[in-house]
């Protein structure tokens, strides 16, 4: 397996000044090392990837050398704008680095590596995303010679004037471990917080859950109390776009309660449907922030350091509280279900999940039929 050490190394000794993107799971090692090693004026993990994009584009027109960009396979469709009318050699003429996670990869003889069903059609799709975007790209796996494949690429994206990516396989980068030195002990956990959410809601309200630990946490509480499945839409791929989904919900619902169980990370992606959702009266939007993209490995994000109320309220939402206790919860999902305006929770907590949680074990097709009768049978009153 590659070390993440020898990788970092290897942006060194090409001259990759800048690194930057959206972490993922198949790169949470080497993104750890990344974050470890690397000053903030050289790493930033950006809260999409098109931004990652544009703020490689910056770098090059002061430096004149290319950044790493790295983000999961599915992050493809976010770089498709600012790829093809900004970097490509047909434009600008951008060199970059593409560093891409390939979640459910095809192999050569037709069988997928088996993964969760928002990675499937995003696995089979992904070469030729980058065939028709004209990237030329290189596999990465544990027997890739890593300088020698670093530098081959740098070249060529100079060469190109262009972006290259090298797609990288699972299990490819060896362990590393990300430091922490936040204490948050007495903080609820994600799935706490989730917990208490659903036992102050009436059963009546349908809930959209975002992507990755916040959707599995519901999934897994709903399965122990045996409460059925059917009220939850569970968001597994789209990041960033559960909110807005909700939002869609509510303004076919009006005057009907439509809750909305978002990540900092996931917000923070598309921040600017807040304005949106804001307008919405009938929204309860709950923001679970433990500061990090828990899924992928941990790393941090930048919501910590925000007011989450204060950009609630300014977007334009008529009630906005921050809470980090049961008691604050309570209180204030009591206060926003009698209230007749939009409404923004955010719910700090600590990072991390347990290690036996599972995975929804039901097709996405039957959540979708199942939330759909749900919303039909004239729930929500």
């Amino acid at each position: 397996m590659i070390d993440p050490e020898d990788f970092l190394d290897s942006l060194k000794k090409s001259d990759i000044r800048f690194v930057t993107g959206v972490p993922d799971s198949l790169l949470k090692d080497v993104c750890a090392c990344i974050t470890d090693n690397l000053p903030p004026t050289r790493h930033v993990i950006a809260t999409n990837e098109g931004s990652a994009i544009g703020l490689a584009i910056g770098q090059y027109l002061v430096s004149g050398r290319p950044s790493l960009v790295y983000l999961q396979n599915s992050g493809l469709g976010n770089i498709v704008n600012p790829i093809a009318s900004l970097a490509d050699p047909e434009v600008y003429g951008i060199p970059m680095l593409l560093m891409i996670g390939w979640r459910g990869e095809v192999l050569s003889q037709g069988e997928q590596i088996h993964d969760e069903p928002q990675h499937v059609k995003q696995g089979k799709i992904t070469v030729g995303q980058l065939d028709v975007l004209d990237i030329p790209y290189r596999i990465f796996d544990k027997e890739t010679n890593v300088l020698n494949t670093v530098e081959e690429l740098t070249d060529l994206a100079l060469a190109r004037s262009g972006p290259v990516a090298m797609l990288v396989r699972k299990h490819t980068f060896s362990a590393f471990k990300l430091r922490d030195s936040r204490n948050e002990q007495h903080l609820l956990t994600r799935e706490s917080a989730i917990q208490f959410i659903i036992a102050c809601l009436p059963e009546s309200l349908p809930v959209v859950a975002t992507t990755g630990m916040a959707s599995r946490e519901l999934f897994e509480l709903r399965k122990a109390a045996v409460s059925g499945y059917q009220r939850d839409f569970l968001t597994v791929g789209g990041m960033g776009h559960a909110s807005q989904i909700a939002t869609g919900i509510a303004l076919a619902r009006s005057g009907k309660k439509v809750v909305c169980i978002d990540g900092d990370g996931a917000m923070l992606m598309h921040m600017g449907c807040l304005i949106i959702s804001a307008g919405c009266p009938n929204i309860l939007h709950i923001v679970i922030n433990n500061g990090a993209h828990d899924s992928v490995g941990g790393q941090p994000t930048l919501a910590l350091g925000l007011e989450l109320k204060n950009i609630a309220d300014s977007c334009g939402y008529g009630l906005a509280i921050s809470t980090s206790t049961e008691e604050e919860i309570k209180n204030a999902i009591e206060v926003m279900l009698d209230a007749n305006c939009s409404c923004f929770l955010e719910i700090i907590c600590k990072r991390g999940s347990r290690a036996d949680l599972g995975r929804p074990d039901r097709k996405p097709s039957v959540n979708k039929s199942e939330f759909m009768s749900f919303l039909k049978g004239g729930l929500g009153d």
